[in-house]
């Protein structure tokens, strides 16, 4: 007899949070004290982040003041999340950023005056920087300077976990600092001015140092590096499209929980299939993609995947990297989407995820919204977001209001099988009707002396098996 695969019913227990991994994550903090400032080193400064003390930089080129400020927030959320103290944070309104120092040079002395009275160590500007801008800025300020891109990669080369993860976060660093290399020591890199060969002024014999050199070998072995990822990622993206290939072939239907950042979307995916993945409440908690199982109400199976959140200006380092996991989206019936009603500007994260879904070909697919926290929302909020969504499923992953209406809602969208049909499958063929139960839709079941009778919607494939033993095809 064919082992029965277990699968995890439905049930209002209380969600799993991934306790073990929120305990592993805690066991390792940054310590404070540590000394962050630059040193003038004669080999490439690799730019390893360790942040403890930080003022926060953003420039307001559109929107309104209340847009800028929420940006300026959630780079403090990002910021604390990679284990940082936010001191201070600067807001400077300007049609463009400045082309040399980010903010423009008034606004640099005034930032460097509150570096000082603070005693911070590092600065985020809340965009990414040139390598000018990077290296303007750090001589005026005197204390490392870091851009969004460079925290958002800090954040998830902390939190990856699987081999694929790693190795796409790796990827995504690698393709950032590249053309961020520079040497620091201005006796070995800067000393050969001269033009002539053999030495003419301003060179000479002993005086070409090996910085630029140094540089340029550095470069080359990352090219080999990313050369040496963006293969082994091909190889896991392979892996990854025959598992998904295995699950069309039988007809099993994928819903993706897609959403920002701390939507809560890992929440939604324990109460709904008990996977038991890491909550907390930070941003880009969980990275690695986790697929389970769930069933409908009338039996018929299909997976669940929890994907990478997103976010504002998500870089664009990290949406290549990650593609092969994005598409695990953009390969879904459906995608349901979460979204954070609690936060200030809910409206702006699904614009965020609806601009990265198109990145990856998935922003024409079949979407549900799911207005998660309402336990946490106000009233008001509620009202006008009904308004704006009428159609979306409002529920609170952390109380369990609406869940219910959630499974309906996903079972009603799942794609139906095509072909329906009337069969009597003997009795020894007990697992092809088993097989019809978790793929197929049953609509009517009877035992009778020949065997079992059903009436049922099935795919190409389940059909050509029950082909011997259909008696009406409707």
């Amino acid at each position: 007899m064919a082992k029965k695969e277990l699968v995890p019913e439905f049930d209002e227990s209380p969600a799993t949070t991934g306790e073990y991994d929120l305990e592993e994550r805690n066991a390792l903090r940054r310590v404070a004290g540590l000394s962050t400032e630059l040193v003038d080193v004669t080999e490439v400064e690799y730019r390893q982040l360790r942040l403890e003390r930080v003022v926060l930089v953003g420039v307001w080129t559109e929107g309104t003041v209340t847009d800028a400020e929420n940006s300026l927030t959630e780079l403090a959320a990002l910021a604390e999340t990679a284990g940082s103290q936010v001191l201070e944070g600067l807001i400077q309104r300007r049609t463009r950023p400045d082309p040399s120092t980010y903010i423009g040079r008034g606004k640099v002395d005034e930032l460097v005056s509150v570096v000082l009275s603070s005693g911070a160590d590092t600065v985020i500007c809340d965009g990414e920087l040139s390598p000018s801008q990077l290296r303007t800025l750090e001589s005026r300020i005197k204390v490392k300077v870091i851009d969004r891109t460079a925290l958002i990669l800090d954040i998830f080369a902390q939190h990856a976990k699987s081999k694929e993860g790693k190795a796409q976060v790796e990827l995504a660093q690698l393709q950032y600092f590249l053309p961020r290399l520079r040497g620091w020591g201005e006796a070995l890199s800067r000393q050969a001015g001269g033009s002539g060969r053999g030495g003419g002024a301003g060179g000479g014999v002993g005086t070409r140092g090996p910085g630029e050199t140094k540089i340029e070998t550095d470069r080359r072995r990352i090219r080999a590096r990313i050369s040496k990822l963006k293969r082994e990622i091909a190889a896991m993206r392979t892996i990854r499209d025959t598992k998904r290939a295995g699950r069309r072939r039988n007809a099993v239907p994928a819903v993706a929980i897609a959403g920002y950042t701390n939507a809560g979307k890992s929440s939604i995916l324990n109460r709904l299939t008990g996977a038991g993945v890491l909550v907390e409440d930070a941003l880009f908690a969980t990275l690695d993609p986790t697929v389970r199982q769930a069933r409908t109400a009338d039996g018929r199976i299909y997976t669940l995947s929890d994907t990478v959140g997103f976010v504002r200006h998500l870089p664009h380092h990290i949406v290549e990297a990650f593609r092969s996991t994005l598409e695990e989206v953009a390969e879904a019936d459906l995608v349901v989407h979460v979204v954070d009603g609690s936060h200030p500007d809910p409206e702006e994260q699904v614009r965020a995820v609806h601009e990265v879904l198109a990145e990856v070909g998935a922003e024409r697919l079949n979407e549900l919204l799911v207005i998660n926290k309402v336990d946490a929302a106000s009233e008001e909020t509620l009202l006008r977001l009904k308004r704006t969504w009428p159609d979306a499923v409002f529920v609170s992953a952390h109380s369990g209001v609406g869940l219910a209406e959630l499974r309906a809602a996903v079972d009603a969208r799942l794609p139906r099988p095509a072909i329906e049909l009337e069969a009597v499958v003997p009795y020894d063929r007990g697992d092809l009707v088993a097989r019809l139960h978790e793929r197929g839709e049953v609509l009517h079941s009877a035992h009778t002396a020949e065997g079992t009778a059903v009436r049922a919607r099935v795919d190409e494939g389940l059909a050509a098996e029950l082909a011997p033993f259909v008696a009406t095809s409707v």
